[in-house]
């Protein structure tokens, strides 16, 4: 069985994300959805309410596997038993920020393959960021969000008071 990790923070999940996910699934037989826990990084979504959100998405697909992980991505590809490491990429930023983070992942796991899918044009100007600030300034973000998780997501901005 091919496995795949794609690996990030999912704050919150995207049509990209989904994009990604459903490419692998094309290419692999599993995938495993990992949100990475940054510390540094403060989140809008807690890191539960964005499992749930994953779940909601890819729960009833065998084929996908949702869960967190702290730690390097190397670690979280031995740990899975995979050398294969997906990366979604919008642009030529997006691949320089990949390759060089390629780069250092290999230094620490030497077999690992990284497989960079550039994303659909329609979706090269959505991120977590964009959604985020729509959130923030009160602006649709609709089309950016998978359809099946849009009230979820209100639901728990509205608990949060956003």
């Amino acid at each position: 069985m091919k496995k795949c990790v794609f690996a990030g923070t999912f704050d919150p999940p995207t049509v990209g994300h989904a994009d990604v996910i459903e490419k692998c699934l094309k290419i692999f037989d599993h995938v495993v959805a990992a949100i990475l826990i940054n510390p540094q990084k403060h989140s809008m979504l807690s890191v539960e309410q964005r499992l749930s959100l994953l779940r909601k998405l890819y729960g009833d697909n065998k084929n996908v596997t949702v869960r967190t992980f702290s730690g390097t991505a190397a670690d979280l590809l031995r740990e899975e038993n995979t050398p294969f490491y997906v990366r979604g990429v919008r642009d030529g930023i997006d691949f320089e920020y990949e390759n060089r983070n390629h780069f250092a992942s290999r230094r620490l796991m030497p077999e690992l393959i990284t497989i960079y899918l550039p994303c659909e044009q329609k979706h090269m100007h959505v991120s977590s960021t964009l959604v985020r600030n729509s959130i923030l300034f009160k602006k649709d973000y609709a089309d950016l969000v998978p359809s099946a998780i849009l009230s979820d997501i209100q639901n728990m901005l509205e608990d949060k008071d956003v």
